[in-house]
């Protein structure tokens, strides 16, 4: 070998080390970045010339395996987070059964009351306290009813937030598969634009569950876990647009059912806006879950409630002193409840006002709502009708409450129950996703940057640098030497 073509090769040997050197420290300084690709320099001999190291590029390396499943794993747990979140407040908001403030305790009061007030009906702070119970009961599922529907509207504007996200998130990825496609084009270094473009999905992965599919030139198609394409260059230059439109209020009779609120499309289509849709197993689809089924739900057999309560207590009821058509103790909104008017009743009830607390009518729990005046103080029989029309097993009117024949107490402790059912279940689901996506998550670092490796890399490199420096260093001394003969 000739003395010029022992000194080309050393520099490109030294070339090679110090753009693996370079490597190597941005492995070491991003060791703990999320989205960050391990970077390792790809080399070979030159075939053409006096020989040498030919740097061939630089080798991004991920398990797409891996990232794939922890991608999937975000979104079963942001589906989970999310209705386990929902689930929790409303079990506040019912309360433990006995502990005060809680709808059981509510009604226990309002129970116990009217046993009290029977017992002594000649009693006016008796009685006013049946009418406070009863309003405290009635106030209490008036609460729950708006707390539903205030979080069937928040989770309407969670839902139009995460469209905006997903579509921006898709925008930002075509920009990038294009920058990606240039640089590798022009045989540039695109690493760090992959880890941008990695980092953009890893941020909406949470939504809805994604997969990414690998094209030419470095770029990726982007597709919903059930199959749609959300971005595929080799189909459309552009990303699928995902439409909804949000609403400023949400009220107990507007559905998706219906048409009163909005559902989902892409590019245009309408799809499936559940969480069983396209675009479903993510929060996304938590939220569809949450304001178009759970709370809804939630919301019927409320509404069953209170309509049962107010059942109990109608014309055809215990106060004789009433005829059809008058408003029971309990009314919807101050009028007679309507059977075709049940959907947000639970919202609307409220204590008859000829026995309001406030006022001085409170005698009319003893000698009926009807009554002109005042009868006998002693007189216990409708107190006694009152209590003996919640304990009576009846089948109720409302079809949310189902066919059978309950009590009126066991109907408010079964709904209690199924809520704290359902936040255990969401607890048990919640657990198995985090620590399933913890364990991705975990294997996803684990074939990341290993620091100790870098290092030993490292010193590779050094003694690679060291031996071509040192091939210079004696070119150079042999040269002086032929210059000076």
């Amino acid at each position: 070998m000739s003395l010029s073509g022992a000194l080309s090769n050393a520099l490109s040997g030294l070339t090679a080390n110090s753009r693996a050197a370079s490597l190597v420290a941005s492995n070491i300084a991003n060791a703990t970045t999320e989205s960050y690709g391990r970077r390792t320099l790809e080399t070979s001999s030159r075939t053409v010339g006096v020989g040498g190291v030919q740097i061939d590029g630089v080798n991004r390396r991920i398990d797409t395996a891996v990232l794939s499943d922890r991608r999937l794993s975000d979104a079963q747990t942001g589906f989970a987070e999310d209705m386990q979140t929902f689930a929790s407040k409303i079990e506040a908001l019912l309360g433990p059964s006995g502990e005060a403030g809680s709808l059981s305790s509510f009604y226990s009061a309002f129970e116990n009351a009217i046993l009290s007030a029977s017992s002594d009906p000649s009693s006016t702070q008796r009685l006013q306290t049946v009418a406070l119970a009863a309003q405290d009961f009635v106030g209490k599922l008036n609460d729950v009813s708006t707390t539903l529907q205030l979080s069937r509207a928040t989770a309407d504007r969670t839902i139009a937030a995460q469209v905006d996200s997903l579509n921006t998130a898709l925008g930002r990825v075509k920009d990038l598969n294009e920058a990606i496609a240039e640089a590798m084009y022009r045989n540039g270094d695109a690493s760090s634009l992959m880890d941008e473009r990695q980092r953009v999905i890893d941020q909406v992965s949470e939504i809805v569950p994604l997969r990414t599919v690998q094209r030419d030139n470095g770029m990726i198609a982007v597709y919903a876990a059930s199959g749609n394409p959300l971005l595929d260059p080799t189909i459309h230059s552009e990303p699928a647009e995902i439409g909804f439109t949000a609403q400023n209020l949400v009220t107990a009779d507007m559905t998706l059912g219906n048409g009163l609120l909005s559902g989902l499309t892409i590019s245009g289509q309408a799809v499936n806006s559940t969480n069983e849709g396209p675009l479903g197993g993510g929060t996304l689809g938590a939220q569809l879950q949450i304001r178009d089924a759970v709370a809804v739900e939630l919301q019927s057999v409320l509404d069953g409630i209170a309509r049962d309560l107010i059942e109990r207590f109608e014309p055809s009821g215990p106060d004789t002193t009433l005829v059809a058509g008058d408003p029971g103790l309990f009314t919807d909104a101050g009028l007679a409840f309507d059977p075709l008017n049940e959907v947000g009743l639970a919202g609307r009830i409220s204590l008859n006002a000829l026995v309001d607390p406030a006022g001085s009518g409170t005698w009319r729990l003893r000698d009926g709502l009807g009554a002109a005046t005042q009868g006998d103080v002693g007189d216990a029989r409708l107190l006694q009708a009152y209590s003996d029309a919640l304990e009576s097993l009846n089948v109720p009117g409302s079809t949310s409450l189902g066919t059978g024949a309950f009590s009126f107490g066991e109907h408010v402790g079964d709904f209690v129950s199924a809520v704290s059912t359902a936040r255990v279940h969401a607890d048990g689901q919640q657990s198995f996703s985090n620590a399933q996506n913890t364990a991705l998550k975990e294997l996803e670092l684990s074939a990341g940057v290993d620091t100790d490796a870098e290092l030993q890399e490292l010193l590779r490199i050094e003694q690679h640098y060291a031996a071509n420096a040192r091939v210079i260093t004696t070119v150079d001394e042999l040269m002086q030497t032929l210059l000076s003969i």
